[in-house]
């Protein structure tokens, strides 16, 4: 089987639009599928319209949280509740395209575990997204020390021990492509053009980007702490320098004493707060409790115990 999760927030302007399209494409695949519709606490008739496609498709499985617990909430909860062998994830604006799945489908026939869709170019009204997101993924590829597809958002898929080590993680704030990526098996990558919203208005705000990149880059990079060194370093040593000229010169009194003292001082205080960081940094590792190793296979001899089955993966070392 393979499911597809769809978080659903205010789409009641497309929403029949995009279930005609994702069982147009799933009809055509050649597997048992189900799509789960996860309603994140619409206002308006969206969850109304998910239960009478259920009533009508018994391929729509329906999920109503507690509240709205925004986009990586309500996008673990369908993880949760899928049932399928593999599980394709796509936001339910059709910005996704669902044509694509079966191209990620075809690489998990062929082995992948995890396949990324990475977007070739991007259609957005909003010019001023354009500029940020170019701006963040720029950004991240600098900052981050662990190797992230760029230009890829929650599209893709993952097969069921890939998507089992996923909901092992215990983080609570998650950038699910660098997940997806730090999780490891053997992975694909699809290409497609992002499209521009099929109807309505973007659900994330502003403020709801900010914190999903400031996610990104903290999950998955030491630098910004590290910055503190970086600076520091140059700091100390230009007051070093400025010293030893006012030690030569015998002008103690000018303003670049006051300067010298103003550097060493800051100097000092931005190596603290690194060397801070650092211990903050690996007190956060320990917070987070990601597994420091994933099983992707268990060889035995048939004289040994059979293999753990899927549900009893991953197994943390």
């Amino acid at each position: 089987m393979i499911s597809v999760a769809i978080p659903i927030y205010n789409e009641e302007e497309i929403l029949h639009l995009l279930h005609s399209r994702v069982s147009q494409v799933m009809n055509g695949i050649g597997e048992e599928w189900e799509v789960v519709y996860v309603n994140d606490g619409s206002r308006d008739s969206s969850l109304r319209l998910l239960l009478e496609l259920q009533a009508r498709d018994p391929h729509v499985v329906a999920v109503d949280p507690s509240r709205n617990w925004g986009h990586m909430g309500a996008l673990s909860a369908g993880m949760q509740v899928a049932r399928g062998d593999a599980v394709v994830l796509m936001d339910g604006d059709l910005q996704d395209p669902p044509e694509v799945i079966p191209e990620m489908v075809e690489a998990w026939r062929k082995g992948a575990k995890v396949v990324s869709a990475v977007r070739r170019k991007r259609d957005e009204s909003r010019k001023y997204l354009l500029v940020l997101f170019a701006l963040f993924y720029r950004i991240l590829g600098a900052l981050s020390d662990f190797p992230i597809p760029l230009n890829s958002g929650i599209f893709g898929l993952m097969d069921r021990q890939a998507l089992d080590s996923f909901n092992a993680l215990q983080e609570y704030n998650r950038y699910l492509p660098g997940l997806r990526a730090w999780i490891g098996y053997p992975t694909a990558i699809v290409y497609y053009d992002r499209k521009d919203r099929a109807g309505g208005e973007g659900k994330l705000s502003f403020v709801s980007r900010i914190k999903y990149a400031l996610d990104a880059i903290t999950s998955f990079s030491y630098k910004p702490l590290r910055l503190s060194f970086a600076l520091a370093i140059p700091a100390m040593a230009l007051a070093i320098v400025l010293a030893i000229i006012l030690g030569v010169t015998g002008n103690l009194n000018s303003a670049a004493g006051v300067a010298t003292a103003i550097l060493f001082a800051g100097g000092v205080q931005l190596f603290c707060v690194g060397v801070l960081g650092e211990y903050i940094g690996r007190i956060y590792d320990e917070v987070r409790r990601r597994p420091i190793s994933l099983i992707n296979a268990v060889h035995r001899t048939q004289a040994v115990a059979p293999a753990a089955s899927k549900e009893e993966m991953p197994v943390a070392a």
